[in-house]
């Protein structure tokens, strides 16, 4: 079947549901990570911390504490990385038999969509987690770059390389916690995209809530409140 004949099975509402999933995702991307806004993200917030975290190590004894808390976030990183993989194995499985979704959709009245047309949802719901798998990942690769250049800042900070180097290993610190935090994401739009089994109005609802949750807790949530820098300790300004 070619693309025009199989994009006849869709139709409009599906099309509009599935265009406000990827322009939601790429928007709240963008905004998420926008460096210089005057309302930043958390996850912008938290790279400041990791700035201030690197220029403490250098003077840190022992440094046992931060091997730690890299071999802690690395392993909150496996184990993302490992449920992506079963559940790309399980949506795998579910393209070879779609009857039993078909069933259930029949059951409760949902739709009566062909199979073909419920491979492209869970090919949809699929891409969002392998991007997720494919970020967890590099994101480990990084946070162990991150652990050999902190290996090799001097423990002395007279030496005239301690900060230089110290200031790149926050940079991969904060470059890992990105694709991290990307990663993370990709399980929220994954979970969201569920919503398509439904039909191209569930899509919407579950993005909706989605990218709600996102932006409460990236902008709005308790904890940010608590991490953010007082006036005088402008994030943007610890580039």
């Amino acid at each position: 079947m070619d693309l025009p004949t199989l994009l006849l099975q869709f139709s409009t509402a599906d099309m509009l549901a599935v265009a406000y999933t990827l322009a939601g995702v790429i928007v709240l991307q963008l905004t998420i990570e926008r460096p210089n806004g005057r309302h930043p993200s958390v996850s912008v917030i938290m790279a400041y911390y990791r700035r201030d975290w690197m220029r403490e190590f250098v003077t840190r004894q022992p440094r046992m504490y931060d091997a730690s808390v890299l071999d802690g976030l690395r392993q909150g990183i496996t184990f993302y990385a490992s449920t992506c993989m079963l559940a790309l194995g399980g949506g795998l499985a579910l393209l070879g038999d779609t009857a039993p979704l078909e069933g259930l959709a029949v059951a409760f009245s949902l739709h009566d969509d062909p199979a073909l047309v419920m491979k492209v949802k869970i090919v949809f719901i699929l891409s969002f987690v392998v991007n997720g798998f494919l970020k967890f990942v590099w994101s480990h690769r990084l946070f162990g770059y991150c652990s050999l250049l902190m290996a090799s800042v001097p423990n002395d900070p007279e030496h005239p390389a301690a900060y230089d180097r110290a200031a790149r290993a926050a940079e991969v610190n904060i470059t890992a916690a990105k694709n991290y935090n990307r990663g993370l994401r990709s399980v929220y739009f994954a979970i969201g995209a569920l919503g398509w089994l439904v039909g191209p109005w569930g899509l919407f609802l579950t993005m909706t809530a989605t990218f709600a949750t996102l932006i409460r807790r990236e902008f709005a949530s308790q904890s940010r409140a608590a991490m953010l820098p007082r006036l005088s300790e402008d994030p943007s300004d610890h580039h």
